[in-house]
């Protein structure tokens, strides 16, 4: 079965624009949990928009499920991360003027920097991604720097709809098979909500999606532990 990690920087987001301790997105983890979850996913970004060092590091004692830490290659945070040493590390793209992280991390552009990391971090025996749009080349440089998984982008399908939105599945199930021949790991995550998972979920030798915004959206009305429930459902039906 499909294994959901739940994406909870945005209830970090709230508890940040009144600068106040709630909501606390330890908690968040707690019910995320509680619903379903099977991972627990946060970004510590450069600027300490949402998620912070504190949270972190509570995450990493409290949570029972695999923690997924999302991080840029920087040396700060690389170090971080090799503190605490979650279960999991996925390196993406970040820049200041984004609202999220938008595409995927570039490896050709950045060789030497992704090299570098993902060696400091294998070295803890931490289980590394890379964050990558659909592009065979990008997958290709992957394996060779000896990245354990990939996970595909998936912004482009879920911005669009009919016959464009299949073209953008397509690329998605060509680059998993590529993935999987490679004997990496395939995730996927990025703008993914309860009325478009279904396709995604059903990516041939899929092992991991990563959501965030539409579950704890629907948590506003329902409850995150219903939220979670509800979205593990539907990756339940559509992989049976």
């Amino acid at each position: 079965m499909v294994k959901l990690g739940v994406n909870i920087d945005h209830v970090a987001t709230v508890r940040q624009a009144r600068m106040t301790n709630e909501p606390d997105p330890i908690w968040a983890a707690a019910l995320a949990e509680l619903g379903g979850a099977d991972g627990i996913t946060v970004h510590l970004r450069e600027d300490r928009r949402h998620i912070l060092d504190r949270d972190l590091h509570l995450l990493a004692k409290t949570v029972a499920v695999d923690l997924n830490l999302e991080m840029a290659v920087h040396p700060e945070i690389v170090e971080i991360a090799c503190q605490v040493q979650p279960a999991q590390v996925t390196l993406v793209p970040e820049k200041r003027e984004e609202v999220t992280t938008e595409g995927g991390l570039d490896v050709l552009g950045n060789r030497q920097a992704v090299e570098n990391a993902v060696g400091e971090l294998k070295e803890k025996g931490i289980f590394v991604a890379l964050f990558l749009d659909p592009v065979r080349e990008q997958i290709d440089l992957a394996k060779e720097l000896g990245v354990d998984g990939i996970e595909l982008h998936t912004g482009k399908y879920a911005l669009t709809e009919g016959k464009a939105q299949e073209v953008h599945r397509q690329a998605l199930v060509q680059s998993g098979n590529h993935i999987h021949e490679l004997e990496m790991r395939l995730h996927a995550g990025h703008g993914l909500t309860y009325r478009n998972i279904g396709p995604i979920a059903s990516l041939p030798h899929l092992f991991e999606l990563n959501i965030g915004h539409s579950i704890v959206s629907r948590a506003l009305f329902v409850g995150l532990k219903e939220a979670v429930a509800e979205m593990k459902r539907k990756i339940v039906q559509t992989t049976r």
